[in-house]
């Protein structure tokens, strides 16, 4: 029998899950470093995903709850993508990835974890990242912690 351990994980099993939004409960407490928020903009802000693909995994959302790119206005538009960039200007220069994935999901049948609230992926990654383990055995090993990585990208957006 295989067996990883992930004690971290047994915070969330026992916690109280909300029926809110997560984008929008986060972004309206005054706990940023807790719900690793780490930026915010005027309109949108930046949030590690806590179920990452790869290392530094954020996402970028809109302060309103918005289903599609269509109800975002022009401000909340062009302040989301200059977010967007940033975030891949400060991951290189905290990882040195060797690309990125930038994706929007809209709908649960398009992949949405999170339906309702538009946000944006940016994912860096590395040759080689997709290794044995996650083809053969259908699991994924995330080798930073997300404390250790907002701690070293809290004051890369700014």
């Amino acid at each position: 029998m295989k067996k990883i351990w992930a004690p971290w994980r047994i915070e969330y099993i026992r916690s109280e899950k909300s029926k809110e939004c997560i984008f929008c409960q986060k972004s309206k407490e005054d706990r940023d470093s807790q719900n690793y928020i780490l930026f915010r903009g005027a309109k949108n802000f930046v949030i590690l995903n806590t179920y990452p693909y790869n290392p530094g995994h954020l996402m970028v959302a809109p302060y309103r709850h918005l289903p599609t790119l269509d109800e975002m206005t022009e401000e909340e538009m062009l302040e989301h993508f200059d977010l967007v960039r940033r975030c891949t200007r400060a991951l290189t220069e905290a990882y040195k990835p060797d690309g990125f994935n930038i994706g929007i999901n809209l709908g649960r049948v398009a992949g949405a974890g999170i339906e309702g609230h538009v946000h944006t992926h940016v994912v860096p990654r590395w040759n080689g990242d997709t290794n044995f383990v996650t083809v053969v055995s259908d699991f994924r090993v995330i080798p930073h912690a997300l404390d250790a990585t907002y701690a070293e990208l809290r004051y890369k957006l700014a």
